[in-house]
């Protein structure tokens, strides 16, 4: 059951609570200081007797409540009653990122792999009834999440990619082109409205990465490549160390951006290769090139029908309201000499 506030933007009125919490505070102490220069303040509470402070207190903490009911009446909480299955036109996109250790170089800020998440965010915010998942692979491919529509879901997984979820080294980018094939819906139409990009440096390239995405665009699935690093290449740091990754001869090892590999796997897909030299333009073009593929109805479920929730919280402002103006600023006489609260 989901919840939402049909009219979120008078939640900004709560804002109102701490600004009218300080003002009673600051005339309180003004109302002290003014009192002081009439004498002692112990000498002037026994000439006013009848005044409660509590009650006054009370009374001021009981409105405070009733404002913020008030507000989140006009803020009309609603719970969905009724989940529905609707169709919209988008596509299905699976990402493979690549997670391998050579995605730790720094040639691109903060690191390869840091970079490809935020492109990953980006992207996110721009999709508009597409459906997402994530495949990161090394030495072998694994699904980090299936094929979905929510996106806050998936940005929580896409934070949670590490290089060492996969102990098995490598660049695996045929494996993972075959995974991501298979984790699309299946569609009648020759898969129509689907596309996988692959996020990588294109280095330490182990399979027939080119012959797998020519056979995915013979089904209808376009293969896009962002090359993610510089072609002139970049020490890779060692995980919890400050030292740089060295080969068995003792050489630091240098990878680089394989953009002719990752150009190969783009053209043979019939998508299109771009270098994330910047997130905003990366995306921006990755966005264009999607936009040329035909999209294909996508299940959607939505909740079609919203319960008003706001009736029970109308009925503890009328409460709280008739208790305050029943509540006297006066002491009760039966109690006014009883000390518990004064």
């Amino acid at each position: 059951m989901l919840f939402r506030f049909a009219n979120p933007q008078y939640l900004y009125l709560l804002i109102l609570i701490p600004l009218l919490l300080g003002w009673y505070i600051f005339t309180r102490i003004q109302r002290k200081k003014y009192l002081k220069k009439f004498g002692d303040l112990d000498i002037i509470k026994n000439l006013m007797p009848g005044v409660s402070q509590f009650k006054q207190n009370l009374k001021f903490c009981i409105q405070l409540l009733a404002l913020v009911g008030i507000i989140f009446v006009m803020a009309r909480p609603q719970f969905g009653s009724k989940l529905e299955t609707v169709k919209k036109k988008g596509l299905e996109v699976m990402v493979a990122l690549d997670i391998s250790n050579s995605m730790l170089a720094e040639d691109i800020r903060p690191n390869r792999l840091e970079k490809s998440k935020q492109m990953l965010y980006k992207l996110l915010d721009d999709l508009n009834n597409d459906k997402f998942g994530v495949i990161i692979f090394a030495g072998k491919p694994f699904t980090q999440l299936p094929i979905t529509t929510d996106y806050q879901a998936a940005k929580m997984f896409i934070s949670s990619i590490q290089p060492g979820s996969i102990r098995q080294q490598g660049t695996a980018i045929g494996a993972a082109l075959n995974l991501a094939a298979r984790s699309f819906s299946e569609n009648e139409e020759n898969n129509k409205g689907q596309a996988v990009i692959v996020i990588t440096d294109g280095e330490n390239h182990e399979d027939d990465a080119v012959q797998t995405a020519k056979e995915l665009a013979g089904k209808g699935i376009h293969v896009y490549v962002i090359g993610i690093g510089d072609p002139k290449g970049a020490p890779i740091p060692m995980a919890g160390t400050k030292s740089m990754k060295k080969d068995k001869d003792g050489n630091t090892v240098i990878t680089k951006l394989n953009e002719t590999m990752c150009r190969e796997i783009a053209v043979a897909g019939e998508g299109a290769y771009i270098h994330a030299d910047n997130t905003n333009d990366a995306i921006k073009a990755l966005q264009k090139e999607l936009d040329k593929i035909s999209k294909d109805d996508v299940d959607s479920k939505v909740y079609s029908e919203y319960d008003e929730q706001f009736p029970p919280i109308a009925w503890i402002i009328i409460a709280l309201l008739i208790i305050e103006i029943i509540i006297l600023e006066r002491k009760n006489g039966l109690f006014r000499d009883f000390k518990l609260f004064d």
